[in-house]
Parts: C-alpha cells; sequence; structure tokens
C-alpha cells in the first residue's frame, strides 16, 4: 500500500492504537467464528448417522444402481453367448446370436424391472 493512503494514520506514519485493536478484535471474531464452523462439519462427518444421511443415502443408491446395471449387462452378455454356442454348433451364423441376444435384452431389462420392484403393486391383483 502506498504511503500516506490510509486514513488511520496520524502524522508520525504509525496506526493508531484504536484501529489496531477494532483489527486484532475482528480478528478474533472472525477465528472464533471459523473454528465453530470447522467444529460444526467435523461432527456432522464423524457422526453419519446423526444428520439426514445424505451420504449413506447416496452410497446405497449407487449400490442399487451398479446392481441394476450389471444384471442388465449379464442378461445381455448371457443370451450373446448362448446364440453364439448354438450358431457354432448348428452352423446358424447370424441367427442364433441375433435372436438370443435380443432375448438375453428381454430377460436383463425383466430382472432390472423386478430388482426394482416396478412390477410389485400388479401381483396384488
Amino acid at each position: 500500500m502506498a504511503q500516506g493512503t490510509n486514513d488511520s494514520e496520524d502524522g508520525s506514519g504509525n496506526k493508531s492504537s484504536s484501529d489496531e485493536a477494532a483489527r486484532s478484535a475482528r480478528l478474533g471474531s472472525l477465528n472464533q467464528r471459523l473454528s465453530e464452523i470447522r467444529d460444526g462439519r467435523r461432527t456432522r462427518t464423524d457422526q453419519p448417522g446423526d444428520g439426514s444421511g445424505d451420504g449413506a443415502a447416496r452410497a446405497s443408491a449407487i449400490a442399487r444402481g451398479f446392481r441394476l446395471s450389471s444384471e442388465l449387462v449379464a442378461g445381455v452378455v448371457v443370451g450373446a453367448l448362448i446364440g453364439w454356442g448354438f450358431d457354432r454348433l448348428l452352423s446358424t451364423s447370424p441367427f442364433g446370436l441375433i435372436v438370443f441376444f435380443l432375448l438375453g435384452f428381454a430377460a436383463g431389462v425383466l430382472n432390472v424391472v423386478r430388482s426394482a420392484g416396478a412390477g410389485q403393486d400388479r401381483t396384488d391383483r
């Protein structure tokens, strides 16, 4: 900062003690508020069951998403492998693979729907 631009300086170039005390008090207050915020964050991260459970809910949603996607992929892969095996045994080159790939996709979608619970309200009728 350029010399003489600060309004709180007296004629000798030293800052007045009241401005220094006000800055010190503001810094102390800021430090206290920051430490309270840090302590609050530590408490929330140390005790995940204490809050709304956002972290646990997110982990559960990710696990469910991985499970559903793996069921879909597994159905498609198994169907494609069975179709490829039938093509090798019966020499019906693309047809078995295509048919069983589509059947595997349908089975994967059915498994995902069952796992997600979308079809549960229909079984009660």
